[in-house]
């Protein structure tokens, strides 16, 4: 048997001579039937046989073990499609679940009235009297109701909140927020002798420009008023509060929220808190499902004896493991590691028994494993590269977003490319290193190097205390049971229909998991991928993301190219796949837009009407414009619309004024950095009924040799103020804020403003440090004044503009002006 323990290279390079000698050559001792071979084997070093043997072992190709390749392609795909389809068949839970309407439980009919109640009242947005007024009426209307309909046990408190204040935050790039009088509603429910502790609930009533919101956010603040119908009408005790808040500045930008948490009493009384928030149209929540489930959740967290305690409970001290959206099973993270540890020292003692063996036992064994898992990972590495050379060559061709409606076209393009190029690297290593080697040993090593990548990354997210590590472990466990538990039939059979019946059950669990979390990915994505810019190709990250996918799905599935006889049909189907797909694409087939009102798929377009004066050192205007100025929020800018609007096109793309902060255009939010292609379309003036009034009240010379330059501001309900320092200047402190200056993407200062009804003047204060003074000044200033609401946000041009739009689009419409001073 010491000749079976040769290197592998040795044997490779025998097999010349083997064949010359022809079939009459007398066959070497170590290459003789695996059930003549000594158990001990089985790990490695006489596994290894040649390609064709005399004998006519399990392990051997000629004995015609080897899966056929329609066979084992058909049963993996259609075992994925099958586990895609209970993934589907677990969403499906909101459709099936009926509205009771019963005493004492969720009511989805009355819930699906208050929503129909608030979006008819139209866009609200902060500042306007349709969301200050109206919609804060209709809601105490319906709390009134309630309470009035309370069980004696529980007592309702109302508070309707104007608060105040101002605060950084580092998201868009980092920007200051200031807010004044806007509006919270907030509802303490509670036991009748009061409580000390509370779960807090939060929707926001409030929706962006042009848009009812009802999935972002009316329809949360629908499912929280009949939360709180069914809980003050409950005749079980509760033994902490739940407070309800409605928020009226959400879409701002967390402005209500701040607001809330800062300045309300009964912040101080909160231990755990549910927010109910949604972005996109259709399909099931996220986190959980609203209605009923969000009952269970507060009844539950107001009757438990852990929420005072519920510190313990907090992000990276409790693991949530989310169960197809069904249930979650939660337990401690020091619960987590030991489990995590416990799996990981089983894949450990599991591969280490193979690779610490005695020499003469392991030696082609261990150089297989780390060879293949070089080629493993060489594998995927070329598959990455494939999908982003494909998806850079669509991007430049003009086809982005191709996908966008219809998903299964990134499936089949990148998805498709990706696996192929795993089979192919494999195929090639299978033919062409390993010569020799017995199907049966490749698909026992690949299993192993797959076992050991899913160990490391499972040690690593527990080494760093990550409680998703979770998903890893679920990756160790099962596979490595299964292997186990199939390891003696693959040995005397090989890879028979029963051995792969048992295998793939095996991985029924973490496959089902992945696709379920896969499915939860792109609903994320795809939908932020339609609204991230101009800048970044949304074909490259979905490409990127379907690229780690497809590694993590094929980790267990690899040992199957090595099991099965061929793969050239597999390869020929894939690559036809993909050049099918990529012509059509290219051909412009697929359209990435939809009106469809049960899915819709629109292209988000920003419309300004705007008025821009740019003034100078001494305070005159030099430069007077006026136009539309056009955003399209997706990477295909307005090739698509142009066809149907022709006056948008090249010829009038924007031009940054460089000397101006974030180019002199009055953005609503510091998003220039993700959108650098825009149009401006020239206009009339817009003069709107209240204009906006910005002035310096004073400039003063401090005792520490810098400028402090007080500014006041009236205008609409929302406005936006930019700052630009000059050479030698610096911004030291001002009046927003924590007082330090945050600056935005790009060195600029951006500040976004936001009032209730009858807000008072905008006073604040800058000051800068002039280190060397210049001719030009010491500061750059602009502000605009953005109107969303009543007669001033519209202009007939802007609604002329509007109506050539096609269905498939989203243009969000206002009008604006722009005014620029330097200091």
């Amino acid at each position: 048997m010491e000749w079976a323990s040769a290197s592998a290279a040795v044997r490779r390079h025998r097999v010349g001579g083997e064949r010359r000698d022809g079939p009459a050559a007398a066959p070497q001792p170590g290459r003789e039937a695996p059930a003549q071979e000594p158990p001990e084997d089985a790990c490695g070093g006489g596994a290894r046989t040649r390609k064709r043997s005399a004998g006519g072992g399990g392990a051997s190709r000629g004995a015609g073990t080897g899966l056929s390749e329609a066979r084992a392609a058909l049963g993996l795909a259609l075992y994925l499609l099958a586990l895609r389809a209970l993934v589907q068949l677990s969403l499906q839970q909101l459709v099936l679940r009926g509205a009771t309407g019963r005493h004492g439980e969720f009511d989805a009919r009355r819930a699906r009235d208050y929503l129909e109640h608030i979006t008819s009242i139209g866009p609200r947005t902060t500042g306007s009297p349709e969301n200050e007024i109206v919609t804060v009426h209709y809601l105490l209307e319906q709390i009134k109701l309630i309470e009035d309909q309370r069980n004696s046990l529980h007592r309702i408190s109302v508070d309707v909140q104007r608060p105040t204040g101002s605060f950084s935050i580092d998201f868009l790039g980092g920007f200051t927020s200031y807010y004044d009088n806007i509006t919270n509603v907030v509802v303490k429910l509670e036991p009748r002798d009061g409580a000390q502790h509370a779960v807090l609930a939060n929707c926001h009533f409030d929706s962006v420009a042009n848009s009812p919101g009802a999935s972002d956010d009316a329809v949360s603040c629908s499912v929280m008023l009949e939360v709180l119908r069914v809980l003050s009408a409950s005749s079980d005790t509760l033994h902490h509060a739940v407070i309800f808040l409605f928020n009226g500045a959400e879409e701002n930008v967390l402005q209500a929220s701040h607001g809330f948490i800062t300045q309300h009493p009964w912040a101080g009384l909160i231990r755990a808190f549910i927010n109910l928030e949604a972005a996109g149209v259709g399909g099931k929540e996220l986190v959980f499902q609203t209605g009923d489930n969000i009952l269970a959740v507060l009844k539950y967290l107001a009757t438990s004896d852990m929420l005072p305690s519920s510190s313990k409970y907090r992000h990276g001290n409790m693991v949530f493991f989310d169960v197809l959206g069904l249930f979650v099973i939660a337990y401690p993270s020091r619960v987590g590691s030991i489990i995590n540890s416990v799996v990981v020292m089983a894949g450990v003692l599991y591969l280490g028994k193979k690779l610490l063996q005695p020499k003469h036992k392991t030696d082609n064994y261990t150089k297989d494993f780390f060879c293949a898992l070089g080629i493993t990972l060489i594998s995927w590495f070329t598959s990455l590269v494939t999908v982003l050379i494909l998806a850079v060559f669509v991007s430049l061709a003009g086809r982005s977003l191709s996908w966008y409606n219809h998903f299964y076209v990134s499936v089949c393009l990148y998805g498709t490319a990706a696996v192929a190029k795993i089979v192919l690297i494999h195929t090639l290593a299978k033919k062409l290193y390993y010569v020799n080697a017995s199907d049966q040993y490749l698909g026992e090593v690949f299993f192993d190097t797959s076992l050991c990548v899913h160990c490391i990354s499972l040690l690593a997210l527990t080494y760093r205390g990550l409680c998703s590590a979770f998903i890893s472990a679920v990756w160790v466990a099962f596979p490595l049971l299964t292997k186990l538990c199939v390891h003696k039939d693959f040995k005397q059979h090989g890879a028979q229909g029963k051995f792969i019946a048992f295998y793939l059950l095996g991985m029924f669990i973490p496959y089902l998991y992945a696709l379920y979390l896969i499915w939860a990915v792109f609903e994320m994505f795809t939908p932020i991928l339609g609204r991230s810019g101009s800048e970044i190709p949304p074909d490259v990250v979905l490409a990127s993301i379907l690229a780690g996918c497809t590694m993590i799905l094929s980790s267990y599935f690899i040992n199957f190219i090595y099991l099965a006889k061929s793969t050239k049909k597999t390869l020929l189907t894939l690559s036809s796949v993909c050049a099918v797909t990529l012509l059509l694409v290219c051909g412009g087939v697929f359209f990435p837009y939809s009106s469809h009102p049960a899915s819709p798929k629109p292209k988000r377009v920003f419309l300004q009407h705007m008025t821009r004066t740019f003034h100078d050192l001494d305070g005159h205007a030099v430069k007077r414009d006026s136009g539309i100025w056009i955003n399209g929020f997706d990477y295909t800018g307005m090739s698509h619309v142009t066809p149907h609007v022709p006056e948008i096109n090249d010829t009038i793309r924007a031009h940054c004024e460089e000397d101006a902060p974030l180019c002199g255009f009055p953005w609503y939010l510091p998003v220039h950095f993700l959108i650098r292609k825009n149009w401006y379309l020239p206009a009339p003036e817009v003069s709107p009924g209240d204009p906006a009034h910005f002035r310096l009240v004073s400039k003063e010379q401090t005792p520490w040799d810098s400028v402090k330059l007080t500014f006041e501001a009236t205008g609409p309900s929302h406005m936006s103020f930019y700052i630009r320092t000059h050479k030698g200047s610096t911004l030291s402190q001002w009046s927003l804020g924590n007082g330090t200056p945050v600056t935005s993407k790009g060195g600029d200062y951006f500040v976004f403003y936001s009032h209730g009804l009858q807000a008072s003047a905008w006073r604040f204060w800058i000051e800068v440090q002039v280190l060397e003074e210049q001719p030009e000044g010491m500061v750059t200033v602009a502000i605009a004044a953005h109107y969303f609401s009543g007669e001033d946000k519209k202009s007939s041009q802007l609604d002329a503009l509007r109506e050539k739009f096609p269905d498939w689009t989203f243009p969000s419409a206002w009008v604006c002006t722009y005014s620029l001073f330097v200091f």
